[in-house]
């Protein structure tokens, strides 16, 4: 009873992960829709060295947050899907970096709304390293 409990679990978290990647991504689609697009375009601008134009890297991102998302809703690939997530979520953290004045308020250890919205990702990936973790499947 207790492992069928912990693989219902277990789903009910990997399609809840899924179904807000799958939600954030496809608004990307819709120009002027995600609160995030301004940020995602210039963090992978500043990543890419401008290389990649602003309209097709946000396309991209759409895609893979979309493909994740519907992938760990469907629990395809799982382990594969777990770490391409867990890959996306650190590079989520790129603008602490890159955009501290954005990211921080005056206060010492105050965030801004956008660095709220950064630091809340520590809950998605501890819940990916808890679904790799209990995934026995390889």
């Amino acid at each position: 009873m207790k492992q069928i409990k912990q693989i219902s679990n277990n789903r009910i978290l990997a399609i809840t992960i899924g179904l807000v990647y799958f939600w954030f991504g496809a608004l990307k689609y819709f120009p002027g829709s995600s609160p995030a697009e301004e940020l995602a375009k210039n963090t992978i601008d500043t990543l890419t060295f401008s290389l990649i134009p602003s309209n097709i890297a946000i396309i991209l991102l759409a895609i893979w947050e979309t493909a994740l998302g519907a992938l760990l809703m469907l629990n395809y690939f799982k382990r594969p899907v777990i770490i391409a997530t867990l890959i996306h979520m650190t590079l989520t953290f790129t603008p602490l970096l890159l955009f501290p004045e954005e990211s921080f308020g005056d206060a010492p250890f105050s965030l801004t709304l956008l660095g709220q919205y950064i630091i809340k990702n520590l809950i998605i990936i501890a819940a990916l390293l808890s679904l790799y973790k209990t995934d026995k499947t390889h």
